[in-house]
């Protein structure tokens, strides 16, 4: 049993170690699986984003650990971005997009052209509709 003693008092640290992992890892030990409600067709689209990121990196020939250590991030998670893994957090495909040399300009792109989104604002304002206020019931 490894104990610290500091101003506080003395603790177990068998005990807080043991309450961190639990809160983290649930009461199996490993880390617990996220849950993601992505479709099929997201998947696929993030399957080949991934695979659109890899092609760019061999195009200009940099190899995973010049391109992770620009991003600031591992070449498991530089692995993880290239296979359209959908965990990442979007931040860590900008980064590796801007280590591709300023790729991640062509994230300002998304949802411009929204066709759909478009047309509810028509229908809404030909109809004199406001949008509703958050919180409000």
């Amino acid at each position: 049993m490894f104990t610290i003693i500091n101003k506080i008092g003395v603790f177990d640290c068998n005990v807080l170690f043991r309450r961190c992992t639990e809160s983290r890892f649930g009461e199996t030990g490993f880390m617990k699986k996220a849950a993601y409600n992505i479709t099929p067709s997201t998947e696929e689209v993030l399957r080949l984003m991934g695979e659109q990121i890899k092609l760019a990196r061999l195009r200009r020939n940099l190899t995973t650990e010049l391109v992770a250590e620009r991003a600031g991030i591992s070449r498991a998670s530089l692995w993880k971005v290239e296979s359209g893994n959908p965990a990442v957090a979007m931040g860590i495909y900008a980064a590796v997009m801007h280590a591709l040399g300023g790729l991640d300009s062509e994230l300002a792109g998304v949802c411009r052209e929204d066709e759909l989104g478009r047309q509810l604002q028509d229908i809404e304002l030909k109809t004199g509709k406001k949008a509703g206020r958050r919180g409000k019931q």
